[in-house]
């Protein structure tokens, strides 16, 4: 494969430095961005950005890309170092590298998990970044499928449709009921993530890590994953 050319390189830089300092107007400002503003600190003039990000949405686009990315990456490798055969461990582990990665980019984080931004739609390309992390917790319990209870909680039907048309779309395969545990479990994690991050727990928990073990454990009970 040729190397990529100097102009490329270029280019691949200064996407970098953009976002960079979009991130800084992020922690700062909030979703709010201006590329005037991103501009003015880049010691550059508009036009010159816009050559690169031709609006605010494709500039908040590739925010979001590269933070469910790094977000997913942070969730996969922890999950990758427990044992295959050590399905609770697995699950604590994604819970867990979620909330670290989430209190070390809050701004990051609340792009994706905050309130919405005004007149942004985020398109296609981020679905599947987004699924990433209870992809992986889906995939554990479906590993750890020959050794669970079956489930007898009954689910709407309507939802029951949803959950079916979900599990048709990945590898493997679970009881709509089992998903819908698990699901209880992906929305609880981001849930409690976005109570710490956004300061709902100040003044009431001080144990936070502990207190999040301990939901996560609670999940991973409901989802029927093995201690």
């Amino acid at each position: 494969m040729a190397a990529p050319s100097l102009r490329d390189r270029v280019r691949s830089e200064m996407n970098q430095e953009i976002k960079e300092v979009a991130r800084r107007h992020l922690a700062a400002e909030g979703a709010n961005l201006s590329l005037r503003g991103v501009a003015r600190d880049m010691g550059i003039v508009p036009s010159a950005l816009y050559r690169y990000f031709p609006s605010r949405d494709a500039l908040l686009t590739a925010l979001i890309i590269d933070a469910y990315e790094t977000l997913g990456t942070a969730a996969t490798e922890a999950e990758s170092a427990v044992p295959r055969d050590d399905l609770r461990g697995r699950w604590l582990a994604v819970c867990r590298a979620a909330r670290t990665w989430a209190l070390s980019h809050p701004a990051e984080y609340g792009l994706l998990y905050g309130s919405p931004v005004p007149g942004y739609a985020a398109p296609q390309e981020t679905v599947a970044l987004a699924a990433k992390v209870v992809s992986l917790l889906v995939d554990i319990v479906i590993d750890g499928s020959e050794q669970l209870e079956p489930v007898s909680s009954p689910v709407p039907g309507p939802v029951r449709a949803d959950l079916r048309r979900l599990i048709d779309q990945h590898p493997g395969d679970l009881p709509e009921e089992r998903l819908d545990r698990v699901f209880v479990g992906w929305t609880h994690l981001f849930g409690l993530i976005n109570f710490e991050v956004f300061g709902r727990l100040d003044g009431t928990i001080e144990a936070r890590a502990e207190y999040f073990d301990h939901h996560m454990a609670l999940m991973a009970d409901l989802a029927g994953v093995p201690s």
